[in-house]
């Protein structure tokens, strides 16, 4: 059976999924909120967790956030729950750098992303969990290749920062598959891509006389 890519994405009420795991984690930008995550925890957001890593796994990961695991979870005791499944897994690492990958089981994805992740994902072996790595979306979902996105929202408005989606995503509809929500706030949900973005329209009778002038304004940039 052909295996998934799987996103596991924390994120603010306003998208925004930079450094939710410490002040030094990612400062880039100016960032001055890292750590927004940590008092939202709680058992039902371990259990999402634990549903995601607590089979076999491989993990895909943009440079940026390979280098922050890098840094962190090899110093961990091999005992702990991530470290031990996250340092022994192969990490596929997509980046345009020829530079040393030195933590256990790392591997580049060239530059070819979309051909290598096809092939990737047609090879017999776990599924490929993406942690991180926001700019690996957008591309992700411009060739077809995410299959199941685990987003946790948190009840935080953090006004600037790295988001999941942005102008470069392209367009898409997902079917919401799963969902709860912590005794903290945040809700827990699955979703899968479903295709184009259904549209349709709430008026039920022809335009009024204002309504076409309204038009009228919006196309000569006048409104």
């Amino acid at each position: 059976m052909p295996r998934r890519i799987i996103g596991g994405v924390f994120q603010s009420m306003d998208g925004v999924m930079q450094a939710p795991g410490g002040p030094e984690e990612d400062p880039t930008g100016g960032f001055q909120l890292g750590g927004w995550s940590f008092i939202f925890w709680d058992d039902n957001m371990g259990e999402a967790m634990g549903g995601l890593f607590g089979r076999p796994f491989e993990l895909l990961l943009g440079r940026r956030t390979y280098d922050i695991f890098a840094a962190h979870w090899p110093y961990y005791p091999a005992e702990d729950p991530i470290a031990g499944p996250f340092n022994a897994t192969v990490k596929h690492v997509v980046t345009h750098s020829h530079a040393p990958l030195e933590w256990a089981n790392s591997r580049r994805v060239g530059d070819d992303l979309a051909g290598e992740l096809q092939r990737l994902k047609s090879e017999h072996g776990p599924d490929l969990i993406v942690q991180g790595s926001s700019t690996l979306y957008p591309q992700l979902l411009r060739h077809g290749l995410l299959d199941e996105l685990l987003l946790m929202t948190f009840p935080v408005v953090l006004g600037k920062g790295k988001r999941l989606f942005d102008e470069q995503t392209p367009a898409g509809a997902f079917e919401l598959v799963h969902s709860k929500t912590a005794s903290t706030g945040v809700t827990i949900a699955t979703y899968r891509p479903a295709g184009e973005v259904p549209t349709g329209s709430f008026a039920t009778q022809d335009p009024s006389s204002a309504e076409l002038k309204r038009r009228e304004k919006m196309e000569a940039g006048t409104w």
